[in-house]
């Protein structure tokens, strides 16, 4: 199976019609109510996507996901079909789709972005640090960075158009963009999904500092999970091992690669750098790494 160990920068699936390219994923039609989701190996930092593949990838964020679907079957139901990818392309495309695709139902997407933190970092830390407040959550005085906050948040976010950065915004938006019904729920099974797997990643050695879920619904207006889940490109996880409060501990995702490009003379405008082949190797190594200790 070697041909399935050539990373994948960009899909040329002829059999099917093509819908879309995003940062990481392309989208392919099944039928009319079903989508081939392909993970790539493409990477972005800083909104613009890697010139090359960061090899495993797409195979990491697949694997994850189906591991992370089937263990909160419970809490809320997942768009997957269980169709074999493999089985909705051409022979000659299969290598194309082995272990990096999945077949999923074709449903509404919500326009929100359900961002659940447990720990205070990132773009919470800097807006407690100006505010004292994390998306106008009050928080306690004193926190320091990276601490695990006093209870878990939804702070949710809009679905900005390709190209522009997510935004945040309040729970009342929440509720006049899907309706006060849709938008407990949304909430309620963010933080139930995140809390249960937190609990069972720390028994793994692995803190998930924050996540998020994206969400639909079909046509009966049942929400359902869709997207990734609880993947590296979603979610921040850190090695227990080396968690400690006051820095920003050492993160199992594209950190290396963002390091990276800070020190290269850049304005973060495409075309970015070629990293280094060690340094796509160190970051293939830390998505390989993280998954190995969640599923294993």
């Amino acid at each position: 199976m070697n041909n399935t160990d050539t990373p994948l920068f960009q899909s040329s699936l002829t059999s099917l019609p093509f819908l879309h390219c995003g940062k990481v994923r392309d989208l392919y039609a099944v039928g009319d109510d079903k989508l081939l989701v392909i993970q790539t190996d493409r990477l972005s930092a800083f909104d613009v996507i890697l010139p090359v593949p960061i090899p495993g990838k797409g195979r990491v964020l697949t694997e994850l996901s189906n591991f992370w679907f089937k263990k909160l079957a419970h809490v809320i139901p997942d768009h997957l079909t269980g169709i074999d990818p493999e089985s909705v392309v051409s022979p000659a495309e299969r290598a194309q789709v082995a272990g990096r695709a999945m077949v999923v139902k074709k449903l509404k997407p919500l326009l929100v972005e359900a961002v659940v933190r447990g720990y205070l970092i990132g773009s919470g830390w800097a807006d407690y640090k100006k505010t004292g407040a994390v998306c106008g959550i009050k928080l306690p005085a004193g926190l320091r960075q990276a601490q695990k906050l006093p209870q878990v948040l939804f702070t949710p976010a809009s679905k900005a158009p390709a190209g522009q950065h997510d935004e945040n915004i309040t729970y009342a938006e929440v509720e006049t963009l899907v309706g006060a019904q849709l938008a407990a729920q949304v909430g309620d099974t963010s933080i139930r999904l995140y809390t249960e797997a937190a609990e069972f990643a720390a028994q793994r050695g692995v803190i998930i500092a924050d996540t998020k879920f994206e969400f639909g619904v079909d046509a009966q207006n049942n929400l359902v999970l869709i997207d990734e889940a609880l993947t590296p490109d979603s979610s921040r996880f850190w090695p227990a091992n080396e968690y400690r409060t006051g820095i920003s501990p050492p993160s199992f995702d594209k950190q290396i690669i963002r390091d990276w490009l800070e020190t290269q003379p850049w304005d973060k405008k495409p075309p970015a750098p070629v990293p280094p082949p060690e340094v796509l190797s160190r970051t293939a190594a830390r998505y390989a790494e993280v998954q190995r200790l969640l599923t294993q």
